[in-house]
């Protein structure tokens, strides 16, 4: 009987396991405007994202020479609060940022 029940606790964990999926990634997204400064597009980047200085220049340009850069990807709750973190910031600061999310 001992060994009967490990076995069936090992399938149990087995089920659990292939029951597991990944979450599913979002892209978050910074939109250009005529407004908001390159210079505070690259201190969210650094503060929101925690990319380095290089790294937030590079996707600035991207915001402002295609209209539209990639932020980050994360998963749904993460990049719903960084999309929240954002906004709040730019309204803060009286800027009309736009950042919005999609499936990645």
């Amino acid at each position: 009987m001992g060994s009967a029940g490990k076995q069936s606790e090992g399938s149990v964990v087995t089920e659990k396991k292939q029951q597991t999926k990944r979450p599913s990634m979002y892209k978050v997204l910074l939109h250009n405007d005529d407004y908001t400064t390159m210079d505070f597009v690259v201190m969210v980047l650094e503060t929101v994202f925690h990319k380095s200085g290089e790294e937030a220049t590079r996707i600035m340009f991207n915001v402002h020479e295609q209209g539209v850069g990639v932020a980050g990807v994360y998963p749904r709750d993460v990049a719903e609060t960084k999309v929240i973190l954002v906004y709040d910031l730019a309204r803060k600061n009286e800027y009309p940022l736009k950042c919005s999310m999609e499936k990645a």
